[in-house]
């Protein structure tokens, strides 16, 4: 477990990105539930733009998820969380999923940070981080967001409440609360650089570590 680094993903990590699709792919199939689409090229800019973590052991990919931003950055969602086959239940998901939310806490401090799963899994850790379970009108009303449901095998169900409910729980989090990971100083200076912003305080990056 020591070896399995987990880090914000750059440029350099672009050669996962196939594998990370398909084993989001091939996980959906294994649950039976559908997925929001995304291509390689959408991964790839995550990755140059600091808004995806990646888990490796030495070159192996072991797991990944990424941030993506609603209503004029008002809203924030950690999405994608995988874990490879060979590498589940070892504690990788928590992982990757307080590095992602901490990222994403560092990067919109005041945006509200909602999920929307069915895994017992995910609300277990989202409870974890301050999550708590919300209402779909709580949620973003961003259209782009919502379309990513439409490869979901329930999105009848979502489109018959009129976006009230589905069988996923909506989770929200509130902004207030600290950071649950420290980001390493040379990826807040690179977060800096994309979004020409002063770096976030040690203040607010040091609380905790993973």
């Amino acid at each position: 477990m020591e070896d399995i680094k987990v880090v914000v993903a750059d440029a350099s990590h672009e050669k996962y990105v196939d594998t990370i699709l398909s084993t989001i792919s091939e996980a959906a199939k294994v649950r039976g539930t559908g997925i929001a689409r995304r291509t390689p090229e959408y991964l790839i800019t995550k990755m140059r733009e600091a808004k995806a973590v990646i888990a490796l052991d030495g070159e192996r990919f072991a797991g990944f998820s990424y941030i993506e931003t609603w209503g004029n950055k008002h809203y924030v969602t950690t999405s994608g969380l995988i874990v490879h086959p060979d590498y589940r239940g070892r504690g990788i998901a928590k992982r990757i999923k307080e590095m992602t939310f901490s990222l994403a806490r560092t990067r919109w401090p005041h945006a509200k940070i909602f999920s929307l799963t069915s895994g017992a899994a995910v609300m277990t850790m989202n409870t974890q981080l301050g999550y708590q379970p919300v209402t779909f009108d709580d949620l973003t009303d961003d259209e782009a967001f919502w379309r990513g449901c439409e490869g979901c095998v329930n999105v009848d169900i979502l489109k018959r409440t009129n976006r009230k409910y589905c069988i996923c729980t909506a989770m929200l989090y509130d902004p207030e609360e600290h950071l649950p990971a420290k980001i390493p100083a040379e990826v807040l200076e690179r977060i800096k650089e994309l979004d020409g912003t002063p770096e976030p305080s040690v203040e607010d990056t040091d609380n905790n570590n993973i």
